[in-house]
């Protein structure tokens, strides 16, 4: 079995708790064993340029110092805000010696030393690459026959560092569901961002920008959409009834995580994937 320090982040823990359900459910049906990192704490992205960059790396240097006394594994984010913020910060530290002055600096102040020692990984990575496409598809019980699927990446797991995939045209979750028996749809948005908080500050806009993405992905033939971004997910479902009545257009799509459809293919029982905290239901397409 192979041994990760798992970084859940504060959205996985709240609204997007199908996301880690899921996500433990399908890496112990595949013999990955995730380690909750101990007394973890905000990776810092809402701080990150709009308040206090240092803070923010500061935030996440405090997780990394951790999980390099943690035995040194790999540090799974499922996040794509926590995956960013994190890489963003090893990045920094490494590159600009100011920064790196001011965050050993704090960290010293509470006993603790960033050794660099961890590397972040997302989960969609850790699958495709620890264990591979092929190896997924043998495990597979429930093909996901009838599933046309949009894989929409956002824009935060493949940019700037592109370290997942290619940066404007990813292909790791056509790739795993193909191999899941799925119909993957052509959809040329996958990166396109959805606005993040713009829902909640400026909500035309936001809604204007994820109505395009549910909208290209009705009209490419997808019966679900599904992304790795608890932003995202919250954006591009909870939304539909407003965005309904603002483009008089009815909208009704699941938009799930990959994780809750990778479990439904290797036979994970539904209640363990969270699939009923969704408010678009999926049962159609199950069934």
């Amino acid at each position: 079995m192979k041994e990760y320090t798992y970084y859940p982040g504060c959205s996985v823990k709240g609204t997007a708790r199908q996301y880690e359900e899921s996500l433990l459910a399908v890496f112990e049906a595949l013999d990955l064993h995730l380690n909750e990192l101990e007394d973890w704490n905000c990776c810092g992205a809402t701080l990150y340029m709009s308040v206090d960059e240092t803070m923010s790396f500061t935030l996440s240097a405090r997780n990394l110092a951790k999980a390099g006394m943690n035995g040194g594994h790999d540090v799974v984010a499922p996040c794509s805000a926590c995956y960013l913020v994190l890489l963003k910060t090893q990045d920094h530290i490494r590159r600009y010696p100011a920064i790196r002055e001011k965050v050993n600096k704090a960290l010293r102040a509470v006993n603790l030393t960033y050794t660099d020692r961890v590397r972040v990984r997302h989960p969609l990575e850790v699958l495709l690459t620890d264990l591979g496409v092929e190896a997924i598809r043998e495990k597979v019980k429930r093909p996901l026959l009838g599933y046309k699927i949009a894989p929409y990446y956002g824009c935060q797991i493949v940019r700037p560092y592109g370290a997942l995939d290619h940066q404007c045209f990813p292909t790791a979750m056509d790739r795993l569901f193909e191999a899941l028996g799925a119909e993957v749809v052509d959809y040329p948005l996958k990166t396109r961002c959805c606005g993040g908080s713009l829902t909640g500050t400026l909500e035309d806009a936001g809604l204007r920008l994820n109505y395009i993405l549910l909208n290209e992905a009705v009209k490419r033939g997808a019966n679900v959409m599904t992304t790795v971004c608890p932003l995202c997910q919250f954006n591009l479902e909870c939304y539909q009834n407003k965005i309904s009545r603002t483009y008089h257009e009815e909208i009704s799509l699941p938009v799930v995580y990959f994780t809750q459809l990778l479990g439904i293919a290797l036979g994970v029982p539904e209640k363990e994937l969270g699939l009923k905290r969704n408010f678009v239901s999926l049962e159609e397409v199950v069934q």
